[in-house]
């Protein structure tokens, strides 16, 4: 009953409709109420009645009483999580002043809240709301506490849960709890609703959601106590061009991967852009998956191949090739934080260079995930002679363990329940410390301090160890995310059983993570974004695609090379980055291809080759030998300025969003003034230096300047003013100095696209 009297109000966004609309809705509400049992006149509770309120008006809220340390001598729990403790805060502490039984309106609580006396939070009630008169009766009835019967909510259930919304329309929600006791009761009035992207919509304290004028996919993240409920919607760009369902025909026609991404594209009404170029595509995927640009032979030998399946059996190549191996060590080094001794001494050490040799060997001999995974979880014995022990270097404490396992291995960023429940997931402090007791019994010994960080320690597992809730002091059980419990005896490693949780097929997490983390390597952002940062507030925007490609890695043994084949021979990787009159406000469906500036290590690596002069790194004579390149160095304690301007991460952390790829003035500065370039460009043995002494004439020059910088022949107007240029210089050797120089700082060079 309730569901069509919902989805009825649905409707144009203007003021007496939306009255109206709310009416309906509410009495819809008090009718469920009555259905499902709830009742009217019972005093209110704690827990489900009073603490909602507070967290409806933001008097727990991160900016309020709920930071960590309160606001004016008034803490309380963040969003409520701990109602116990509010209790406590609330009616005992400062002398009990802030409530009065006898006389509620005079109470502290409700005389801020309505602004009769001066609040910091300003007036958060009005004396004639609903909310009022809750908090006015509890008072009344002696502001009882949390009593050991009371029912607890359990869940929430937002109606509509999912739905296909125009754009400026109005959609109210509503949202009913769940109790231990079996009683449903309607909530929307004590839920608070937060938009995840306010530009596509927006929602009201009432749960009235507005879709703007543009179209997307966006989420409304409810939360009603400690529980939390999604709400999710898709705006067509193009409502006369969406559809939900692929013919026969044309499902029997692709592949798997494929089907999802066109029925993607049909919900949101957009096409697809055109195929990109073969010179676009070879220079993109030896981008992506060798971190090198490709020669002037190499391209010409692609755009003359004429075979069906010359993508495949490129990328098949470029697989075999060394430089993937090292390129994705250095992602790899990244994410599992093979840091250096840091930038006070530049100092390097061989730990860090026999971890990145390991990473590069693993992906070399294409080592299943799990089995790579298995090995860093597990590792014992002297980091001098097990190279996965070396993780355990930079990891060392508890929250380390636990958020770079989460972030790195399942996709989950779980640091805000080190200290309260997670304000968007489901994830408590208890998940939170029994995710860290995995590790309590690990232990250290030997070694020497180099520059203040340990090294060739040897990692062995302790007879005992415990780690103790902060909150309860209850001392917890090694357990996985979600559970349950690991069954341990004392000679087992809890460490074990963490690796055969998260590597078995039906894991909920680990190749979601993987799939999602490879897919966002190659198309410049995941189906879940940020890569590692899932949750039910920020939903895959093709879920069926991403279960489509964590099967497809499952069902290849968690073969890493098979799904970066699966990825690449996809229909959206061989796509145009140039958007078509439907797709060019998408950037969540990849409909086209999404350019991306080259990473750090790569971009000089790139300017080294075109210009054939490598990079000298520091360090001293025989640190790195000659031709090293930038995705080769071990770790990130090299004193290279341009890879720091240009993002390179300090690998503090397994967040890839330490690595960054933003504009910044000084990057610009950088390509003017950086002393390596510079030495690059005048290197007597470099490209300039052979362009300048040939007897070439400019026309075969200019060409092989562009298939050497742009991977493509110039046009016929490029061409025409390069020579012009060219002609009117006396100096051969500044001319094309001045000419090279200029197409490496442009946007098609700087950018895989």
């Amino acid at each position: 009953m309730r569901r069509k009297l919902v989805r009825s109000v649905t409707m144009r966004n203007n003021t007496e409709n939306r009255r109206s609309a709310m009416r309906l809705v509410f009495a819809v509400g008090l009718v469920c109420a009555g259905i499902c049992g709830a009742e009217a006149a019972s005093p209110a509770r704690f827990a489900t009645d009073i603490v909602p309120i507070l967290t409806k008006h933001g008097c727990n809220s991160g900016g309020c009483h709920g930071k960590a340390t309160g606001r004016n001598g008034f803490k309380l729990s963040l969003f409520g999580f701990d109602p116990k403790f509010d209790y406590v805060s609330l009616v005992t502490e400062a002398r009990g002043r802030r409530l009065f039984t006898s006389d509620p309106d005079r109470s502290l609580l409700l005389q801020k809240a309505v602004g009769r006396i001066p609040h910091g939070g300003g007036r958060r009630l009005e004396r004639d709301s609903a909310d009022y008169a809750v908090l006015r009766d509890w008072i009344r009835r002696g502001a009882v506490g949390p009593q050991a019967g009371d029912p607890v909510a359990v869940g929430i259930t937002v109606f509509p849960k999912q739905q296909v919304l125009g754009t400026n329309v109005t959609q109210p929600l509503r949202v009913f709890a769940q109790f231990s006791n079996g009683v449903e009761r309607n909530v929307t009035d004590r839920s608070v609703f937060e938009a995840n992207d306010p530009q596509i919509a927006g929602v009201d304290e009432d749960g009235l959601v507005t879709t703007a004028a543009v179209g997307g996919q966006f989420a409304i993240l409810v939360r009603y106590g400690d529980s939390i409920g999604v709400f999710q919607a898709t705006v067509p760009f193009h409502p006369d061009q969406a559809s939900g369902n692929l013919t026969a025909s044309e499902a029997a026609g692709l592949s798997k991967i494929d089907g999802h991404l066109l029925l993607g594209w049909r919900r949101m009404g957009i096409r697809p852009s055109k195929d990109a170029s073969d010179a676009t595509f070879i220079r993109r995927a030896t981008l992506d998956i060798c971190g090198t640009l490709p020669t002037a032979k190499e391209i010409t030998s692609y755009t003359s191949d004429r075979r069906q399946d010359k993508r495949a059996r490129l990328i098949d190549r470029l697989l075999e090739r060394d430089e993937y191996a090292g390129y994705f060590a250095s992602k790899w080094s990244d994410i599992l934080q093979n840091r250096g001794s840091g930038y006070s001494t530049r100092q390097q050490r061989a730990g860090t260079t026999l971890f990145s040799a390991w990473i590069r060997d693993s992906l070399a001999e294409n080592k299943p995930y799990d089995k790579f995974v298995s090995e860093i979880l597990t590792a014992t014995g002297r980091q001098d002679q097990n190279p996965p022990t070396i993780w355990y270097r930079s990891v060392r404490t508890t929250p380390e363990y636990v958020e770079s396992i989460a972030q790195a291995f399942l996709g989950v960023r779980i640091q805000c329940a080190q200290c309260h429940h997670h304000p968007a997931e489901r994830w408590s402090q208890a998940d939170y410390y029994s995710l860290a007791a995995v590790f309590a019994r690990i232990g250290r010994k030997g070694g020497f301090a180099d520059a203040e960080v340990p090294t060739d320690e040897i990692i062995y597992l302790k007879h005992e160890g415990q780690v103790v809730h902060p909150r309860s002091g209850e001392v917890m059980k090694p357990r996985p995310l979600g559970g349950p419990d690991f069954k341990l005896s004392r000679f087992d490693d809890p460490r074990r059983s963490l690796a055969r949780w998260m590597t078995a097929p039906e894991n909920p997490f680990f190749a979601r993570t993987m799939a999602n983390r490879m897919w966002g390597h190659f198309m410049g952002r995941g189906i879940i974004h940020p890569i590692d940062d899932a949750r039910s507030t920020n939903p895959p925007s093709n879920p069926e695609l991403l279960d489509e490609l964590a099967r497809e890695f499952v069902a290849g043994k968690y073969d890493v090379k098979h799904l970066i084949r699966v990825i690449t021979n996809s229909a959206a990787y061989r796509l145009a980055a140039m958007p078509n009159d439907s797709n060019g406000d998408d950037v969540r469906n990849f409909a086209r291809f999404y350019p991306r500036r080259m990473p750090a290590e790569v971009l000089l690596d790139g300017m080294s080759q075109v210009l054939d002069v490598p990079t000298v790194f520091p360090g001293g004579p025989g640190t790195f030998p000659s031709g090293t390149k930038a995705i080769d160095l071990p770790d990130e304690n090299v004193a290279i300025n341009f890879l720091d301007v240009f993002g390179r991460p300090a690998r503090t952390s397994a967040c890839e969003c330490e690595r960054t790829d933003a504009p910044a003035l000084a990057q610009a500065l950088e390509l003017v003034g950086s002393k390596e370039i510079q030495r690059k460009l005048t290197a007597k043995e470099g490209f300039i230096e052979k362009l300048a002494t040939n007897e070439i004439s400019h026309t075969e020059n200019v060409r092989n300047i562009f298939l050497r910088v742009m991977a493509r022949p110039p046009r016929a107007e490029e061409t025409k003013v390069a020579v012009q240029f060219l002609d009117g210089e006396s100096d051969r050797g500044e001319a094309y100095r001045s000419l090279v120089w200029s197409l490496l700082a442009t946007n098609e060079f700087l950018f895989n696209h």
